[in-house]
């Protein structure tokens, strides 16, 4: 599972059914198990979405047996499309977060 921030203010993007809504658009599919919200697409054969808060999101995926490159990348394109939609930080920035909690020691 992979632990992201969310940008201040993002959150009422997410908030109730519209996480759910973002990864129908985005993955089309979406069915809620619980709290978690379970999604595939592609190479990925489960994506698991949790909103921990109003700063944290969880995100898990489960890769298929899918072995075509092409495939792989779009999986991972509609992945980075879907994480900056409901987080408001593009790859990079994600990166950058990541790299300074782990010099912090909090990864």
């Amino acid at each position: 599972m992979v632990e992201y921030d969310i940008k201040k203010g993002c959150a009422k993007n997410i908030e109730g059914d519209l996480l759910e809504k973002m990864m129908k658009e985005v993955f089309g599919n979406c069915a809620k198990d619980g709290d978690v919200l379970v999604s595939s697409y592609g190479a990925l054969k489960r994506i698991e979405v949790k909103q921990i808060s109003s700063t944290v999101l969880h995100v898990s995926t489960e890769s298929g047996d899918q072995k075509d490159d092409a495939m792989i990348l779009d999986t991972k394109r509609k992945l980075n499309i879907f994480v900056e939609k409901a987080t408001g930080f593009d790859a990079k920035a994600r990166m950058k977060r990541a790299q300074q909690k782990a010099k912090k020691g909090e990864l």
